[in-house]
C-alpha cells in the first residue's frame, strides 16, 4: 500500500515531469550566431545526450556533446525538483567553464515544460527561457529564448530536436 501510494505522488506531483528524458538521444541543433544582434544566422550541427534519474526520482542528470564547427563542446544539466513547490530548477555546466549557471525555474502542463531566469549577458542582465516539448515517447524538442526587454519580446536562439536511440 505504501509503494502505491509513493507512486501515486510521484506521478502526480510533478517530480516525474522529466523521466521522459531518461536514456541515450540523437540531436539535431541550431544555433543562432549571434544572439539579441538580429542576425539570421544559424549553425547547424548534431549531438549525443544521455540522461539519468537521481535522489530517487527528486532530480535527474545528463551529459551531452554537441559536434559544433569549432570542435566538440560537452556540457552538463541537473535537474531538482523542488517538493514544497512543484518547481524545477535546471542547472547547466559547460565544459570550458565548470561552472554551474543561474538556475532555470520552472515547471510542465500538458507535456510543455517553461523555465525562466534572469542572468547576465554581456554586460546586461537578461531574462532567459526554456521550453521542453514532449513530442512522443521518441522525440522531444527543446528551446532557449533570450529578452533584453522584461520578457516583452523573445528571441530563440537555440534549438535541439531530440530522437531517442533505441
Amino acid at each position: 500500500m505504501y509503494a502505491e501510494a509513493q507512486s501515486e505522488i510521484r506521478t502526480n506531483d510533478g517530480r516525474a515531469d522529466f523521466d521522459f528524458l531518461f536514456g541515450e538521444w540523437h540531436l539535431s541543433c541550431r544555433r543562432l550566431r549571434a544572439r539579441l544582434k538580429g542576425s539570421t544566422s544559424w549553425e547547424e550541427f548534431d549531438g549525443h545526450f544521455t540522461a539519468r534519474p537521481l535522489l530517487g526520482g527528486l532530480g535527474n542528470m545528463d551529459e551531452g556533446v554537441f559536434n559544433r564547427a569549432a570542435g566538440p563542446h560537452i556540457g552538463l544539466t541537473v535537474r531538482l525538483f523542488d517538493v514544497t513547490t512543484k518547481e524545477w530548477r535546471i542547472y547547466w555546466a559547460d565544459g570550458t567553464r565548470g561552472v554551474l549557471d543561474v538556475p532555470m525555474i520552472g515547471s510542465f502542463a500538458n507535456g510543455r515544460g517553461e523555465f525562466y531566469a534572469q542572468e547576465p549577458f554581456e554586460g546586461k542582465t537578461i531574462f532567459s527561457r526554456f521550453i521542453w516539448t514532449v513530442l512522443s515517447r521518441d522525440a522531444c524538442r527543446w528551446e532557449q529564448a533570450f529578452s533584453p526587454d522584461g520578457g516583452q519580446t523573445w528571441e530563440t536562439n537555440w534549438v535541439n530536436d531530440f530522437t531517442r536511440i533505441k
